[in-house]
């Protein structure tokens, strides 16, 4: 896969802290802890990758204060980077239905570059990362891992609700079921504290 190494993901993270600090980058790390934790569980995934790939969802916040375009702007820097699978989830993160409506909050670009996150989200057949990282953008706040349910009371106190809430938070569920299958037990044995 290309995804930094955790090193690089270390210093990718401070280099984004310096230009835009915030909670978003404690709530990075704890998806990335929870995407470790339950890689590391199953049969076909490596807590690494999880892991880097969890702490970088939402590197785009680094560019400064955005709506949903994080995601693009993410993905755009790990791409120049050369971490394509990476980049993929800084968009696939935010859409457990593949529809650039189903957002939280706004979008904050282009006619072209939505086009460009329709197009790609239309193409894009998801993989177990890209469930998993969903799944742990769920179930972390800036304080820690926390019931998916607090975390979906906490976006949709801070954006606000639409059409696609309960859909989304539907998709995010199933997701999260379909984890526990494989696993056989519940994800928040796994997870951190």
């Amino acid at each position: 896969m290309k995804i930094p190494t955790l090193d690089q993901t270390s210093v990718c993270l401070s280099e984004a802290e310096a230009l835009n600090p915030g909670l978003w980058i404690d709530h990075s790390l704890n998806v990335a802890e929870a995407a470790r934790a339950i890689a590391d569980a199953h049969p076909h995934m490596d807590g690494d990758s999880a892991y880097s790939m969890g702490a970088l969802h939402d590197i785009g916040r680094r560019a400064g204060r955005t709506e949903m375009r994080h995601v693009l702007d993410g993905y755009n820097f790990l791409i120049g980077e050369g971490h394509d699978d990476a980049a993929r989830i800084c968009l696939t993160h935010s859409f457990s239905l593949q529809d650039v409506n189903a957002v939280f909050g706004k979008w904050d670009c282009s006619e072209e570059e939505l086009g460009f996150v329709r197009d790609y989200l239309s193409e894009t057949e998801y993989t177990d990362y890209d469930r998993l990282i969903q799944l742990c953008d769920a179930l972390a706040l800036p304080s820690g891992c926390c019931l998916m349910e607090k975390r979906m009371v906490d976006v949709a106190l801070r954006y606000g609700v639409n059409e696609y809430t309960v859909p989304k938070w539907e998709a995010v569920l199933q997701i999260k079921a379909g984890f526990e299958d494989v696993l056989g037990r519940s994800i928040y044995e796994l997870l951190p504290d």
